[in-house]
């Protein structure tokens, strides 16, 4: 006779399906036998009860049976409709379409896994080898070493200088880092550095010091390939590298260097060489201060024959809130060989197209990180039920998700409109007003993506709730990550100046160029019956726009600087607007796109206009805020 029989037989058969339903269970505890006591012997009934227990779906301590099911991450190339329909609109060659859906079929399958092995592998510094030697070993995950292979072999940083499609050969490779950023383990960092180095040495000249340097940061092939570091910060540095820079540079008789110095933070310390800034002595050991004193040096990260790195000491690896699985360290420079790049004095003008090209890879990772959280959230959304239905049925949860959609077109678009430019620049297309908009939208877009990332990832978070914020699910990485955003390569705040700096530098034509740009844009949809709301929006907002500029033109310095931040974000959403509307507008656009355009502009658009009008640049503003800081 079966367990289920012998119950039947005894107790019934309504006992038995209140059993099964777990409603009856806490019976079995209250026999009177206690198995606690020396020889208590178990009756006939509690053998067949607890036998009975060993068949139910809560058979230890009634947790339960449901498991909730993961999101799941699909080829993030296919399930990108923005991306795919931007490209068929620009770039339609089926090269690029059959490489990308490859690669993000890899990347959902295969690359993501490594990422998540950087995370939880984290790098390790090795100072001494078993009998005493200092080694000043790093020691990275097995999955680290593959990104560099893949990132090779990918091509990551190669199609953006072997030009394959012209002018369009910089969306291509933006679009692929786009794939990979979310999934890489912050590979993209090193990859970054290495397209930054590169455009440097291009820019400055293809000597032999560094001509073999070049031809391996550009490689496809991963037993060639090298990464660069970028070693800029010192302890009184940050984004003050005139002022805060005291690494020093001894020539040699050879006409190379040796440089001496502290670098307080480092990124991708195992990278294979490095630019930095140092300044030349002279013959009595003295050295210009202030900007006019740094030159550029190329240097490479090498071991003697003792194992010891050459010129180099490593300090300690940094403790970082996020970006934990790359290498950032301080390094003490002891005679470290270097060459000089730039001419001398000359290191921070050679620098600015360095700052170009890692502020564009920081825009793409911004962009990214908001698309990946969007895609998890949205197949999420299709697997979780709260409250009797799933997650996608509940009208509020969806109008989160769309908001976080809406900004992450803006962010996108604008990105790919930066890397639009930046291709037509290399490829000696640019006309002067895309040369002018080029430098203007470069911080504008670093900035702007850079905070919305933190908002949006943050936001997506709390779309999966708890478990957004359980480590193991990879999830608070993300939100971990995002906030480097916002802080490398410039703050927000200081790229807020560096859009003033831009202006006066110009005498305003890169502002002329932006309002002429964005017209443009405008006069093609203005007939245009489906988006008339938004493009109502965007020129009424690029008209307060221009009369802000006109009106802060006439006042003292300090009413510029106070309102700088405001003008930034100003300049970023009316441009994303005018981008939107103009993607919207396109012969095969969706009605997704229209509504994400209409969505858009029903934001304030012209951030600074409306906070000029309540008086927040006005001239005691300054000291009130820091009398409220401070009191």
């Amino acid at each position: 006779m079966s367990v289920w029989s012998a119950v039947l037989t005894r107790h019934g058969v309504g006992r038995c399906c209140r059993l099964w339903c777990g409603v009856s269970r806490p019976l079995i505890h209250t026999r009177a036998v206690s198995v606690a006591e020396p020889g208590a012997r178990k009756s006939d009934e509690d053998q067949l009860w607890e036998a009975a227990a060993g068949h139910l779906p809560f058979s230890r301590a009634r947790i339960g049976s449901f498991f909730q099911e993961q999101p799941a991450l699909k080829n993030p190339f296919l399930e990108d409709a923005l991306l795919r329909a931007y490209l068929r609109r620009h770039l339609p060659q089926q090269a690029v379409f059959l490489d990308l859906s490859a690669f993000g079929e890899c990347v959902a399958k295969e690359v993501d896994t490594w990422g998540r092995e950087c995370e939880v592998n984290p790098p390790r510094l090795v100072h001494f080898d078993p009998w005493g030697r200092r080694v000043d070993h790093i020691v990275t995950s097995a999955a680290w070493k593959r990104m560099k292979d893949l990132s090779a072999q990918e091509g990551l940083v190669a199609i953006g200088y072997e030009r394959s499609f012209g002018e369009w050969s910089r969306v291509y490779q933006m679009s692929k880092l786009y794939l990979y950023s979310p999934s890489s383990g912050l590979y993209t960092c090193p990859l970054a550095m290495t397209d930054g180095a590169a455009k440097v040495i291009q820019s400055v000249g293809v000597s032999p010091p560094v001509e073999e340097a070049y031809s391996r940061l550009i490689s496809r092939q991963p037993e060639r390939f090298w990464t660069s570091g970028q070693w800029m910060t010192e302890r009184q540095g940050g984004s003050d590298v005139g002022s805060g820079t005291e690494t020093v540079a001894v020539p040699q008789t050879d006409g190379s260097y040796k440089l001496h110095g502290l670098k307080w933070f480092t990124s991708a310390t195992d990278a294979d060489m490095t630019l930095t800034l140092a300044r030349v002595q002279d013959r009595t050991g003295a050295t210009t201060a202030g900007s006019r004193g740094l030159s550029l040096f190329y240097a490479e990260v090498s071991r003697g024959e003792d194992g010891k790195l050459r010129g180099i000491e490593v300090q300690r690896l940094k403790d970082k809130l996020g970006t934990r699985q790359m290498p950032t360290a301080e390094l003490l420079l002891d005679g470290l060989p270097a060459y000089r790049l730039s001419e001398e004095g000359r290191g921070v003008a050679s620098i600015a197209n360095m700052l170009t090209i890692t502020r564009i890879h920081n825009s793409i990772s911004a962009a990214a990180a908001m698309r990946r959280i969007l895609q998890l959230a949205r197949d999420y959304a299709t697997r979780r039920t709260a409250f009797g239905k799933l997650l996608r049925d509940h009208p509020l949860h969806m109008q989160t998700l769309a908001r976080m959609e809406v900004e992450t077109r803006g962010a996108f678009l604008l990105v790919m409109e930066v890397c639009r430019l930046l291709g037509r620049e290399e490829s000696g297309l640019a006309s002067q007003l895309d040369t002018q908009l080029l430098r203007l939208l470069t911080p504008v877009v670093k900035l702007y993506t850079g905070k919305q990332a933190v908002a949006v990832v943050s936001e997506g978070l709390e779309s999966f709730g708890g478990q957004g914020y359980i480590e193991d699910t990879g999830l608070p990485g993300m939100l971990r990550d995002a906030q480097v955003l916002s802080i490398w390569e410039g703050t927000t705040n200081v790229l807020s100046l560096d859009v003033l700096r831009c202006v006066a530098r110009s005498s305003g034509m890169v502002l002329h160029a932006y309002f002429t740009h964005v017209q443009s844009l405008l006069a093609g949809v203005s007939n245009v019956s489906s988006v008339a709301p938004a493009v109502k929006a965007v020129a009424g907002a690029l008209s307060e726009l221009e009369a802000f500029v006109q009106m802060a033109a006439a006042r003292e310095p300090g009413y510029l600087e106070l309102a700088a931040r405001d003008l930034a974000y100003s300049l970023a959403r009316i441009y994303a607007g005018a981008l939107l509307v103009d993607h919207a507008c396109w012969k095969e656009a969706s009605t997704h796109d229209i509504h994400a355009a209409l969505k858009w502009c029903e934001q304030d658009l012209c951030l600074v206009a409306s906070k000029q009008q309540r008086g927040y640049y006005e001239s005691g503003t300054a000291a009130l805020d820091a009398a409220l800081v401070y009191e």
